[in-house]
């Protein structure tokens, strides 16, 4: 049973009656993707609590007065660069009615102006004026002890690392390198360790929990079963040599593969895997082009970060992916493609053609925007039944030479454990 447990963001207790299965790890339960309290028990414990959120990347607000909006979780936030450079994160909840603020996806201003009655903050959230304060012809306005330093955005915690802003409600929570553990830390910086540019952007709805996604994006098991296009082209495969690195507390992931070390398994003919035993062409074989960027030969990388965050690493497309939940059955999925200041114009083509693979009509990521509505719909109506997870095992350990493993899966179930109190 989950015992009531005080959130770190908010005074008040609450207890669900909820047992996990006796397997532990190996199990989940449906009620998870279906239970509105439990919903809501996750925007408290995770989102407002102690994990550090994706926000956007630095080059988004590269100039002062640039702001973008974003959430975390359900609750919608504000980031800006301030006239000293300086970077700032805060709900985007007007202190005077709770109305949003900001209503664009980005913008440069000067201050920050709420549309309703009109109250305007600095850049960095604090209360700057007030309509009318004073009243009309000497009428009406605020209580002479009307204090504008006392009314202000609420402020989010911010840090800055490769690039990317991160986000967090706790005070207590350790800096986001310590969050993320040496070795993912040092394999983010492989990937985004230098000057980033922006290639392009796209979102997309998924009518699923939130959290089908973030067990999908760990699940290295499916991607050579579901994604065809991986098998028959040899992007990648169970056979490639590769393995999957999980950060000391389990949260956070890495699966790796290597394209040149794959030796064809017999295991693919055997399980009848489609695509797998014939050979095929493309019509523009340059879509599958690409260069040797890295000296560790990885050719491909899955890499997650708790709660609701990826970078992955295909060719040399690279992409930041984050999601949103939008209710207990839906979520809002985005991409970012990227690319690095250095490269040359040939580079960032290569880059924009390899992006084909992935996103909402990817030729790769296609089936991951209906796949988990299947599972939303098949687990609705049996809450009290859990999902089977012991390939590789029953336990959350590293695999650093194979992928036929759900280990990275129950290991986001270890930290989601962990976290929500259960």
């Amino acid at each position: 049973m989950l015992n009531t447990v005080n959130s770190s963001t908010a005074s008040s207790k609450t207890a669900i009656d909820f047992e996990w299965p006796a397997e532990g790890i190996a199990r989940a339960p449906y009620r998870l993707f279906t239970d509105p309290e439990i919903y809501q028990l996750e925007q408290e414990r995770i989102f407002r609590g102690r994990s550090w959120n994706f926000l956007c990347l630095d080059v988004e607000i590269s100039n002062a007065g640039d702001y973008r909006t974003t959430t975390v979780g359900e609750t919608p936030v504000i980031i800006t660069r301030d006239r000293d450079g300086k970077v700032h994160a805060m709900v985007n909840r007007c202190a005077h009615k709770g109305a949003l603020v900001c209503l664009k996806k980005k913008d440069n201003v000067p201050s920050l102006s709420c549309v309703y009655h009109a109250w305007n903050y600095e850049l960095d959230g604090q209360l700057k004026g007030v309509a009318f304060r004073n009243g009309v012809r000497g009428q009406g306005g605020m209580p002479s002890d009307f204090d504008v330093s006392k009314h202000r955005l609420q402020p989010v915690r911010t840090e800055s690392f490769c690039g990317m802003i991160f986000g967090t409600f706790s005070e207590e929570a350790a800096d986001v390198e310590s969050y993320l553990g040496p070795e993912m830390a040092q394999f983010i910086k492989r990937n985004l360790g230098r000057p980033l540019r922006v290639l392009g952007t796209h979102s997309q709805m998924i009518h699923n929990n939130w959290k089908l996604y973030a067990e999908n994006l760990r699940d290295s098991y499916h991607a050579t079963l579901l994604h065809t296009f991986y098998t028959t082209f040899k992007v990648n495969r169970l056979d490639m040599d590769g393995g999957i690195i999980l950060s000391d507390d389990k949260w956070h992931h890495l699966s790796f593969a290597r394209r040149a070390k794959m030796q064809e398994a017999a295991e693919y003919s055997e399980a009848k895997v489609h695509s797998a035993n014939y050979d095929s062409a493309l019509e523009g074989p340059g879509l599958l082009e690409a260069w040797d960027e890295f000296d560790d030969g990885i050719t491909h990388s899955i890499q997650t970060v708790f709660p609701n965050m990826c970078i992955q690493f295909t060719l040399n497309s690279l992409a930041i992916r984050f999601f949103a939940p939008r209710g207990v059955d839906k979520t809002e999925l985005f991409w970012i493609y990227l690319g690095y200041e250095r490269d040359t114009e040939e580079q960032s083509q290569m880059r924009v053609m390899q992006s084909n693979l992935t996103g909402a009509a990817g030729l790769v990521s296609l089936e991951d925007g209906c796949i988990n509505e299947f599972v939303q719909r098949g687990t609705r109506n049996d809450p009290q039944c859990a999902s089977f997870m012991e390939m590789g095992g029953r336990t959350a350990e590293s695999e650093k030479n194979s992928r036929a493993t759900e280990t990275a899966v129950r290991g986001f179930w270890h930290g989601y454990r962990s976290i929500m109190g259960f």
